[in-house]
């Protein structure tokens, strides 16, 4: 793609996506072409299957949490305003970019980052990180590295530090309190011009 007739104006609804997602043209275009491309069959529409075909996604331990992100509980696909909204939680955060008072909190704000990522571990989206849950993803990343005695005592210690209403689970606001001193930002930003 990327050929000088390329133009924001060709994408619908873009103006109002870089409004509610702070992109800018640039971005959008960059971002349209990902999706083109993910879009193999040119449905307009993304599904699970067609994210597979990332790299980056392929080879991640929890891709398929990432993925399954994109699409909410009985969702199938994808659309790119979608698309858009969802990878501006990765997007860094611009910390003099006005707001006027009645706009919403920006959906790359750290509240937001930690709620994106609070899902990635919530897969029964109950609100809390369960001690199961909490394995499942641990054994993604670390996999054979360690040993299953380890990852119950990495999971009981995660647990027994961030619960601090002892219900041996992790409520949001424990998980951002435990996330206190990490830069989300940092860890949470994605550059989209290559």
């Amino acid at each position: 793609m990327g050929s000088n007739s390329s133009s924001v104006n060709n994408i619908p609804n873009a103006q109002e996506l870089m409004q509610e997602t702070g992109f800018s043209a640039a971005h959008i275009l960059r971002l349209h072409e990902r999706f083109e491309f993910l879009d193999k069959d040119k449905r307009g529409q993304l599904s699970p299957q067609d994210f597979g075909a990332l790299p980056e996604l392929a080879l991640n331990p929890i891709g398929d949490r990432i993925i399954g992100a994109f699409f909410s509980p009985g969702q199938e696909t994808v659309d790119f305003a979608s698309f858009v909204r969802i990878l501006a939680h990765f997007r860094p955060t611009e910390t003099n970019r006005t707001r006027d008072g009645a706009q919403q909190e920006p959906v790359n704000s750290k509240t937001r980052k930690l709620k994106f990522a609070f899902q990635l571990y919530d897969q029964d989206r109950d609100g809390k990180i369960s001690r199961a849950e909490l394995l499942q993803v641990l054994r993604a990343m670390l996999g054979i590295q360690v040993t299953e005695e380890q990852l119950q005592s990495i999971a009981e210690r995660a647990i027994q530090e961030a619960d601090l209403d002892k219900d041996d689970a992790i409520s949001f606001d424990e998980f951002r309190k435990s996330l206190e001193k990490v830069d989300i930002d940092h860890k949470m930003s994605i550059r989209f011009l290559r």
